[in-house]
């Protein structure tokens, strides 16, 4: 039903239009006593099997919702009666800051893809503190941190505690953004002596913390086998509970879209099916080279239950959508999670 009479309306509109559209409806839908438990019976798959015990929290599913849907901690809860086993919200900075200019978001249908030039825009993370202390339900919430546009790198690290310091009570655990290619320089905080020096810091602080929480690493696709031999070892050293692969990508080659559309959309990361080979690749190579010493969560390309699958194998724990949410519709969940049911028997 979505992909045949849904999304083909939704289409008809910019992405960030609908997108706000779509936030206000089910905002206002899931208000009215009965929807919330009518959504959740729809998409919701309930069996012990699928359960994940992870960085000492109990994920009811692997299928979680990547960050850049819900920037602002605005529709956590209401996401979460779609059947996710965890929400990532974010990226957060610690001001509040309007992004790059419009129109900043582009479809590109032929691929199943998404072209994004955001530049973290959001309301400021105490914003988004007020809303998650008025959290409703048990959904596990991820908080994806990043840095204001105007800091530089140099001074990264304090905008990284900042927003640290202020969601810690209020999510689950943490996940480190320095893969962007949409903030100005942000991606060479992924050099070996920057993210050392930032991950280190936001571990010695969380190790102050009565219950401290996980802390993974977001990575881009575009690192090279050196860069990635680089993360397994900063991984190592800094003791951070594992990684999250992959951010967008700034590669685009084998495109089925015309390439005079794709350069007219402009510089953005590339998400959606395009990403599904490179992000598992990346996957592989860290399990296999760390010697699984680290948790994954897979992020990129996944639009079915065979992509999902094919993730876990690769070496991850968990898995998480976004552009295959756009394309496939809420029932990709619940398609995920059977999918791996049916693999587990």
């Amino acid at each position: 039903m979505y992909k045949i009479l849904i999304k083909p309306i939704f289409f008809l509109f910019p992405p960030e239009t609908i997108h706000h559209i779509v936030f206000k409806t089910i905002k206002f839908f899931c208000k009215i006593p009965g929807i919330p438990f009518l959504v959740k019976s729809c998409y919701s798959v309930n069996n012990k099997r699928l359960e994940v015990k992870l960085f000492g929290l109990s994920f009811p599913n692997p299928v979680g919702l990547g960050a850049g849907f819900d920037k602002d901690a605005k529709l956590f809860d209401e996401l979460g009666y779609f059947g996710f086993g965890f929400i990532e919200i974010g990226t957060l900075t610690p001001k509040a800051q309007p992004g790059n200019d419009k129109p900043r978001m582009f479809r590109l249908p032929e691929d199943e893809a998404l072209i994004n030039r955001m530049g973290f825009n959001n309301h400021g993370v105490e914003e988004a503190v007020e809303r998650l202390k008025g959290r409703k339900t048990k959904i596990i919430v991820g908080g994806n941190i990043g840095k204001n546009k105007i800091t530089p790198n140099e001074e990264a690290t304090l905008d990284y505690e900042k927003c640290f310091e202020a969601l810690f009570d209020y999510v689950d655990y943490f996940a480190v953004n320095v893969s962007s290619p949409n903030t100005p320089n942000l991606r060479a905080l992924q050099d070996k002596e920057p993210l050392t020096k930032l991950l280190l810091r936001l571990k010695e602080l969380n190790n102050r913390k009565r219950n401290p929480k996980a802390i993974l690493l977001k990575i881009a696709p575009d690192l090279t086998n050196e860069q990635l031999d680089d993360i397994i070892e900063i991984v190592k050293e800094t003791k951070i509970d594992g990684v999250i692969a992959t951010n967008t990508t700034i590669d685009r080659s084998n495109l089925k879209t015309e390439k005079a559309k794709v350069e007219a959309m402009g510089a953005g990361g590339l998400s959606g099916k395009p990403l599904t080979k490179r992000s598992t690749e990346v996957i592989k190579f860290l399990s296999e080279k760390s010697n699984k010493s680290f948790p994954i969560i897979a992020v990129g390309g996944i639009h079915t239950a065979e992509d999902a699958i094919e993730k876990l194998n690769a070496g991850a724990s968990l898995v998480q959508v976004y552009t295959g949410f756009i394309y496939e519709g809420p029932g990709i969940v619940k398609k995920i999670n059977k999918g791996i049911l049916r693999k587990k028997k």
